[in-house]
């Protein structure tokens, strides 16, 4: 059985893709796991291969989503997005794309909603 978070998460990495797509996006992944690591998307948009950690909340909230992606995050965002790109044997993208660590929040305030897209909200770190 879904939690009520589990399906608020579902919700809103459905709409952070659909959002991604209308910029020209190409969603090659969702929850994306490689052991232990996870990624929410990672897409492709022909400049280079993004990395997508979404927020989503209902309002009200004591703080704003993006704040929640704090350095441990940012640090096993990197580690996941290595492990992706080594992985990787299909070929879905140019071997030496760009890689972009984004963030896309997702808020629902009774029926509507707002979806706020921080691209390159955060440079990689690697440890």
């Amino acid at each position: 059985m879904k939690t009520l978070r589990k399906s608020l998460g579902d919700w809103g990495e459905n709409e952070a893709c659909e959002y991604l797509e209308g910029l020209g996006h190409v969603i090659l992944d969702r929850n994306w796991r490689g052991g232990h690591l996870e990624l929410d998307i990672v897409s492709y948009d022909g400049k280079g291969l993004h990395f997508v950690e979404v927020k989503s909340r209902t309002a009200p909230f004591s703080a704003a989503p993006e704040e929640s992606v704090d350095s441990v995050k940012r640090k096993r965002m990197c580690a996941a997005a290595l492990k992706y790109v080594r992985d990787d044997k299909n070929g879905r993208f140019p071997r030496d794309a760009e890689m972009f660590f984004d963030v896309v929040t997702v808020v629902f305030d009774g029926d509507g909603r707002t979806v706020n897209y921080y691209p390159q909200a955060f440079l990689p770190i690697y440890v």
